[in-house]
């Protein structure tokens, strides 16, 4: 691997650019995926926010759910945000019909558990893998953690205790949208595992 990581995006819907800012700022170099041999190019995947339900569809259409699942189980480091969590998830409890994950994180995942875009919020969480300051967080049709199988490491709770982030091995998942605030840190948590993989 170059001294530079080199981490794919996975660009079938949802907020590809905003991510691959941050990781630019970071100083990793960036590539879109969407076909198998794009994916084979990475180090590493960001699977963004959008439509979990149409993400899985295009993933399917496209060919790359089989070769995603085969790099999560050889290692590859991922994070995904929002629906991003949804798909790395084992396990979603209100699907459409027909919906598939990825898998990789034995968690169960409820979609939009804070209710429709009008019920979208913004708060502060105290992260203690990220230090200091709290994280500003933004969640948007945000899904929520109800289950965590063991091996599985909460990163974040809201007040209530609810879970909205999780990290198992190189993979990391979180409810909210650090992009959307320029929040580095768990884009550094990324990379983090990338170099050590």
């Amino acid at each position: 691997m170059a001294a530079r990581p080199r981490v794919g995006i996975l660009a079938l819907q949802g907020d590809v650019r905003e991510h691959a800012r941050v990781l630019t700022e970071l100083g990793a170099d960036v590539d879109l995926v969407r076909r198998p041999a794009e994916l084979a190019a990475v180090d590493g995947l960001v699977i963004p926010g959008g439509e979990s339900s149409v993400i899985d569809k295009l993933s399917r259409a496209f060919g790359m759910r089989d070769p995603i699942r085969a790099a999560i189980a050889g290692g590859m480091p991922m994070y995904g945000t929002c629906a991003g969590l949804i798909l790395l998830a084992e396990r979603i409890t209100d699907g459409i019909e027909g919906q598939q994950t990825f898998g990789g994180l034995d968690v169960t995942v409820r979609r939009n558990a804070f209710g429709s875009q009008v019920d979208s919020f913004e708060t502060d969480l105290d992260i203690p893998v990220l230090g200091e300051p709290p994280v500003h967080a933004v969640f948007i049709r945000a899904p929520l953690v109800e289950d965590v199988g063991a091996g599985v490491e909460p990163l974040a709770a809201l007040s209530d205790g609810r879970v909205v982030a999780v990290r198992s091995g190189a993979l990391l998942g979180t409810s909210f949208h650090p992009e959307v605030m320029g929040e580095h840190r768990f884009h550094g948590l990324l990379l983090d595992a990338v170099r050590n993989a």
